[in-house]
């Protein structure tokens, strides 16, 4: 029963997860779209916004419920100590992600949005880690398809982290946009902010193709 749960919970992290992002970007397009007012943009935003909130959340659930599923099938064998500091950093992280957006636009946020930022980054470099320590230690992962699943997950991570960098000049920028109006420099910054982080969304999809691949035919 325990396992049943657990493999449909993680259906359901990529389904929320594909779909959020599929929501994100195309909401993202209405966003830099120039022949749309500044109230439908902004409309744009919040729907982009809340959109994203499915992979948010989604991301963390799933790197928990997939390491819990690997340790029942003895393929990543961890003890009661390895999978409650798994669950603690979906916890950490999923607060995190609830607080943000909650929050948004608070003072505090700032801080919490750096830390959010390294805390992803130390994410992805224990998992790399964790399979470059695999490769000398027999037993760590008993499955090629668990490591993967995992350089996949990290990948995925990085790509949000790039994500992120690529669109740090969006958010002065459409504040600008809102408080004095459409420009061409305000248009091109948002522009070119959305296309360089389209890539990355790419990655992300297809990343998602081939990580829920390893699961339907392995798991």
């Amino acid at each position: 029963m325990e396992y049943l749960l657990l493999k449909y919970l993680h259906i359901l992290g990529f389904v929320y997860w594909l779909g959020g992002d599929l929501g994100t970007f195309l909401s993202s397009r209405y966003l830099v779209n120039r022949t749309i007012g500044n109230e439908a943009r902004l409309v744009a935003t919040k729907i982009m916004l809340a959109c994203d909130q499915g992979p948010k959340l989604a991301m963390p659930m799933m790197f928990a419920i997939g390491v819990h599923l690997a340790s029942l099938l003895g393929v990543l064998p961890l003890n009661a100590l390895g999978l409650s500091i798994s669950w603690l950093i979906a916890t950490v992280w999923l607060v995190n992600v609830l607080v943000l957006y909650s929050y948004e636009g608070k003072p505090f946020t700032a801080a919490l949005s750096r830390f959010d930022f390294f805390f992803r980054i130390a994410v992805v470099v224990a998992i790399v880690a964790f399979l470059l320590a695999s490769l000398f230690k027999p037993g760590l992962i008993n499955a090629d398809w668990v490591a993967w699943k995992l350089l996949i997950f990290a990948t995925l991570v990085s790509c949000g982290i790039g994500i992120r960098i690529q669109l740090k000049p969006f958010v002065p920028a459409f504040t600008r946009l809102m408080q004095d109006g459409p420009s061409d420099e305000v248009n091109d910054i948002l522009e070119t902010s959305v296309q360089r982080s389209r890539p990355y969304v790419a990655v992300i999809w297809l990343g998602l193709f081939v990580s829920a691949a390893l699961g339907v035919h392995l798991l």
